[in-house]
């Protein structure tokens, strides 16, 4: 069975750049407008109402999108990406009410991303993950209007010491040490991508990301899916809200141009 898993990382410079990697009722009333907009069980408001409150949704360049392969244009000059995290020095992992994240020491070039688009060193800050309920969805940005998947569901053993580590943050507001993690090690051989200009995916929704979305998926087993199933929308005291299809439906491109580092 396939499963379906986004793995995102922000990197911190003058602007933003993400890069991204297939893997693939509640009493609500009581917290701020913000709160509320980040925070989407089917039951309340999603991602559907946020331009309500940031008109910024309705944007030129709001992001995720569905990349159509055969219409990404292929550029030269685009150069390979390099991750420079050998020496990475991982802090945390925390549930922050609306997906499972892992944040790293930024306070240096030891742990960078370059080439590709970008036009320096950007250091890695944190990464974070999307998922569904089901192994059909999940991903935030498609390809050809399907959802980044699996090749086979098979484990992926890399990321074992992360979804075990998963139990210590099921509620939102939780947060545990964890420390030398190198996430290098859940991104594929292959790093061929597409970019395009882009914003975040959720609020505040800044139209100031460059976003990198590899090409090739890695596998996760649906085991290992269960595991991240299990989080929680909500604090230890709250009625239980499983934290599942917290992604950002496709947006349109509005005459954006995504370009390829490879040719089909």
């Amino acid at each position: 069975m396939a499963a379906r898993l986004q793995m995102r990382g922000q990197s911190t410079k003058k602007s933003i750049s993400q890069f991204c990697t297939p893997c693939t009722p509640h009493p609500l009333s009581a917290l701020p407008p913000r709160l509320r907009f980040l925070l989407w069980p089917p039951q309340v408001s999603g991602p559907s109402e946020w331009h309500k409150l940031y008109p910024i949704a309705q944007g030129d360049r709001q992001s995720p999108i569905n990349i159509v392969s055969s219409r990404a244009v292929y550029d030269p000059t685009l150069k390979p990406l390099v991750l420079a995290y050998e020496s990475c020095m991982s802090l945390s992992i925390s549930n922050n009410g609306h997906s499972v994240m892992v944040e790293f020491d930024d306070v240096d070039d030891r742990t960078v991303v370059h080439g590709g688009p970008l036009d320096g060193p950007y250091r890695l800050k944190q990464f974070h993950f999307h998922w569904g309920k089901k192994h059909s969805l999940g991903s935030e940005h498609t390809v050809d209007g399907k959802s980044f998947s699996s090749e086979t569901g098979d484990e992926h053993a890399s990321m074992n010491r992360l979804t075990d580590a998963l139990y210590m943050v099921r509620f939102k507001g939780t947060k545990a040490q964890f420390n030398s993690f190198n996430p290098k090690c859940l991104l594929p051989m292959n790093l061929h991508y597409w970019t395009y200009p882009g914003s975040l995916t959720t609020p505040p929704l800044s139209e100031s990301v460059t976003w990198i979305v590899l090409k090739e998926p890695i596998t996760i087993s649906e085991k290992q899916m269960e595991k991240f199933r299990s989080l929680l929308f909500t604090a230890e005291d709250d009625e239980k809200v499983r934290m599942v299809n917290n992604f950002r439906p496709p947006q349109p491109l509005k005459g954006r141009v995504v370009q390829a580092s490879f040719q089909s």
